[in-house]
């Protein structure tokens, strides 16, 4: 069966349906997103942030494809060995989640059918639809090596998961501790401090009455009052806080006061960190459900009452609200103390709440048993995980882009705490430490079947790792640590990572710290897991709102690319901002996007029709000069473009490099170039057929990374027409790099001054309502361009519909009714039909003024000695040569101002 090659016959119009599922399958095919390992070169290696399992893509992922992909096929083209790794997280919570609402759907819970059906149920689900992130990546035209593919459940990332926990163990940097954590009634977990969100919620600040105790525990008619937003909590308080050096409060210190309703007596206690603004300067201490108050109650040894359970009802604790739920306790609370005159008054109060970032549930903080990463303990001499990773950083040896998250890593890192790494789910990493019932504890990687110290049965933690414990080993485990593989010693450490700069601390610090564990054996120099990482910022909506379910702005990346085609998604949303900052999405950008490809699809047709069955060679340099005006300043562009692109990926500037080859391709290329050189190919010169497919082929190879699929479909038809030695594909095609070969400043200067001269005659026309179909004389009087504008007078001819007459300096204009516009010493006089003299002369004495007191401003600036001792070079240049070009143009309106 033969398969017809893409792009052999170009439609009239691109339909981006038929072609991109096609090239995709045609580049997978041909197995060019899988590098030849080569130890003596230097491969390019990124790993890809691993989306959930949970379901679809979102514009964050298809922004994260689009930047991955452009560099991927960039460090490609050019040669280098390149590995783009893929992967899927298992995502902990938000899969439990999406189970446990089938399970609900069926009239069940995962308490009901048990731990190991749970678990066997969800690997049913994840086999059934893990499958659709990967197709997803395909159809964004993602070229990632999906023979490597990586699931965080993988075996061998089980296995790194758990050789990583038992080190760390071992050196004392894992432990488990009583410590407040932030607990989520909904998922029924503990939470690390980055995934709780603070949102800022109307609220009521109730002020209660402390009595005092007096001799024999009996109450005094004197009170402390204290402030509080969680009354329900006072149950379980174990003292009243001021600070020491509050005056109010200074003698009360040490003494006892009765807890309103409960009637246990509570000491008062001096901490420096109550604030005496606060409220009255007192607060209640509740160390079992405020992390604030666990600190003060450590360091003033309060005893810890916990008076909620972990689905936030009260227990037994709270005495006769035990059985409440917490805004039911509240009530009846307030009711009793106000019955019994301890409630002095409620006032208004917003405050910032503690909500889990995946569900919005009020979080409670409570004390628990949970497993800990210590990153600030040292595990060698000197080393720490935090403190590795802050200097791998401050020397250098990671870079940060744009730099000016370096700072706000640098504060995190330098400040952070030790990790709660545990969560009492059923779907993941299972903690890998055993007891047996003569209380041994065993932690190894592999399942030991008896207690190794007294041989009796033994019981597995039943905890889970937080999801971005296993996440944080990507560079290194999918790679296969920790064994010894190929892929490991060549691809390690990877070259880049990208991410949003919202995950800067769950992701990007937890790999820095664990691949400069892991892999500290391969030296300072090659233990990071990245050489660079990058940080996108977030697609918001039109009004600048964050996408959400809730407010119903999502916008489903698969169906952006469905509508507009996956090319131009990529191109909107790469030239949307700069790396780092914020974006607003809008179709408009897409439409646009689309409309460039379009003219893409329709110039690439126009070429080809005119190459017809011949195979044409490049323009050379050495037969510079039998190439006209335009073709020179087109190759001089172009080498100028290549130079330009280099700079920018290198330098990450991935849209500002996307917008500059679209401006070249759809301004200088399409617009000007290929309107200039159609009289010359009319006439049956073929000197711009070689320039044409030479300017084409390399457009196409520039602009591949950003827009793959419209590229490759009008390469195949291209690199058939064109008598080189041509890659089969665009993907493995060669990057281009300026020679040098073709830049000429004069060619350059010259058609610009041509485009200006043809905008300017324009602009006459449409400011004097030619008509459209008229073809009007124009005459220029030119002096230092006149060769140049004589040359390319046909094409003036044909792209501006005039009848042009070129004049030196000392011709004149003929009589007439005339427009007139200047460009540079070039004066412009556009026949008109019929001219308001006096409207005319009202126009050239306001655009006189105009340029009379620009140029009088110039020159009083330029005469300011201090302004040029201040200001650089290049400034002070450029304003004299604006000061040249104003008084030229004054004087020729003085001029045609005479003649009138």
């Amino acid at each position: 069966m033969t398969t017809q090659t893409p792009g052999s016959n170009l439609s009239t119009a691109y339909e981006p349906a038929s072609v991109e599922g096609r090239i995709y399958q045609m580049w997978e095919d041909a197995g060019h997103f899988q590098p030849k390992i080569d130890f003596g070169r230097e491969p390019y290696t990124i790993v890809m942030p691993p989306p959930n399992v949970t379901g679809e893509l979102h514009l964050g992922h298809g922004l994260e494809d689009t930047i991955t992909d452009a560099l991927v096929r960039w460090h490609r083209m050019q040669g280098d060995p390149t590995l783009w790794l893929p992967g899927e997280d298992h995502a902990g919570i938000a899969t439990q989640n999406v189970i446990e609402r089938e399970l609900a759907k069926e009239g069940l819970s995962r308490h009901e059918i048990g731990r190991e059906a749970f678990v066997d149920r969800t690997w049913m689900w994840v086999r059934k639809y893990r499958s659709r992130i990967a197709d997803q990546h395909r159809k964004l035209g993602a070229s990632a090596d999906w023979s490597r593919n990586t699931f965080t459940l993988d075996p061998g990332i089980v296995k790194a998961v758990r050789t990583t926990f038992v080190n760390l163990y071992r050196q004392g940097l894992i432990y488990r501790g009583l410590r407040m954590i932030n607990w989520c009634p909904r998922c029924e977990t503990a939470l690390s401090d980055l995934e709780v969100d603070y949102v800022e919620m109307p609220s009521k600040l109730y002020f209660i009455r402390y009595p005092i105790v007096g001799e024999g525990g009996m109450a005094l008619p004197a009170s402390i009052t204290v402030a509080t937003t969680r009354p329900e909590t006072m149950v379980g308080d174990t003292g009243v806080a001021v600070n020491p050096n509050d005056d109010r409060y200074e003698e009360r210190i040490g003494r006892g006061l009765l807890l309103p309703i409960i009637g246990r007596e509570i000491p008062i206690v001096a901490d420096e960190t109550v604030k005496p603004e606060f409220g009255t300067g007192a607060v209640k201490v509740t160390p079992g459900h405020d992390p604030n108050d666990w600190e003060i109650g450590q360091r003033n040894d309060l005893p810890v009452i916990v008076a909620m359970d972990l689905k936030g009802n009260m227990n037994d604790e709270a005495g006769p609200y035990a059985g409440m739920p917490a805004d039911e306790a509240r009530e009846a609370i307030l009711r009793d103390l106000a019955d019994g005159g301890f409630l002095d008054r409620i006032e208004d109060y917003t405050h910032s709440v503690g909500v889990c970032s995946r569900c919005k549930t009020v979080l409670q903080p409570l004390p628990s048993e949970q497993w800990w990463l210590d990153v600030n303990k040292e595990y060698e001499r000197g080393h720490s995980l935090a403190g590795d990773a802050i200097r791998a950083v401050t020397e250098g040896r990671i870079g940060i882009v744009p730099q000016r998250f370096e700072k706000v890593y640098l504060n995190w890192m330098e400040n952070i705490r030790d990790w709660c790494i545990s969560r009492q789910l059923w779907w993941g990493h299972q903690v890998p430490v055993w007891y047996c019932e003569n209380k041994h504890v065993v932690c190894q990687v592999d399942d030991p079947a008896r207690c190794p110290e007294c041989g009796g049965a033994l019981r597995q933690d039943e905890d889970v790792l937080d999801t971005w414990f296993s996440s944080g080993l990507a560079p290194h485990a999918d790679l296969g640590w920790p064994e010894d593989t190929e892929d490991l010693r060549y691809f390690y450490p990877t070259a880049d990572m990208q991410m949003g700069y919202d995950i800067m601390f769950f992701w990007c610090a937890r790999m820095i710290m664990f691949g400069l564990y892991n892999m500290r054996h391969m030296g300072e120099e090659r233990s990071m897991p990245f050489r660079n990482v990058l940080f996108h910022g977030l697609i918001r909506d039109a009004k600048g709102e964050k996408m959400t379910k809730s407010r119903g702005n999502v916008v489903d990346p698969l169906v952006a690319a469905s509508t507009f085609g996956a090319d131009a998604f990529r191109f909107a949303v790469l030239t949307g901002a700069t790396l780092g900052a914020d974006q607003k999405y809008s179709d408009d950008r897409l439409a646009s996007a689309r409309n460039f490809a379009n003219k893409l699809w329709n110039t690439a047709r126009f070429v080809l029709m005119k190459v017809g069955d011949r195979e044409v060679k490049r323009p050379h340099p050495l037969d510079r000069e039998s190439f006209a005006l335009e073709d020179r300043w087109i190759l001089s562009r172009l080498e100028q473009l290549e130079s330009d692109v280099d700079s920018l990926m290198k330098a990450y500037q991935l849209g500002e490099c996307a917008r500059q080859i679209e401006d070249f391709l759809r301004s200088e290329f399409c617009d000007w170039y290929i309107e200039m050189v159609k009289p010359r190919l009319n006439d049956g010169d073929e000197r711009p057929l070689k320039v044409l497919v030479h300017v084409l082929d390399h457009g196409m190879r520039m602009l591949h990374p950003f827009m793959p699929f419209v590229t490759e479909e009008l390469w195949q038809a291209l690199r058939v027409r064109i008598d080189d030695d041509m890659a089969t594909q665009l993907i493995v095609a060669w990057f281009p790099r300026s020679g040098g070969n073709w830049k000429d400043a004069g060619a350059e200067a010259a058609i610009e001054h041509v485009i200006e001269v043809n905008r300017t005659i324009r602009n006459i026309r449409a400011e004097k309502k030619l008509d459209a179909g008229a073809r009007p004389k124009v005459v220029l009087r030119a002096d230092g361009y006149g060769p140049a504008l004589r040359e390319t007078a046909a094409a003036t001819n044909f792209t501006s519909r005039v009848e042009l007459d070129v004049l030196d300096l000392s011709g004149a204009v003929p009589d007439g009714e005339w427009g007139f516009g200047r460009v540079a010493d070039t004066e412009v006089a556009v026949a008109l039909p019929q001219v308001d003299t006096a409207a005319e002369r009202a126009r050239l004495e306001k655009e006189l003024a105009e340029s009379s007191a620009h140029a009088q401003r110039l020159e009083a600036q330029l005469a300011n000695e201090t302004f040029r001792s201040k200001a650089p070079a290049h400034v002070i240049q450029g304003m004299e040569t604006t000061l040249a070009e104003t008084r030229e143009k004054t004087a020729g309106l003085r001029e045609r101002l005479a003649s009138l």
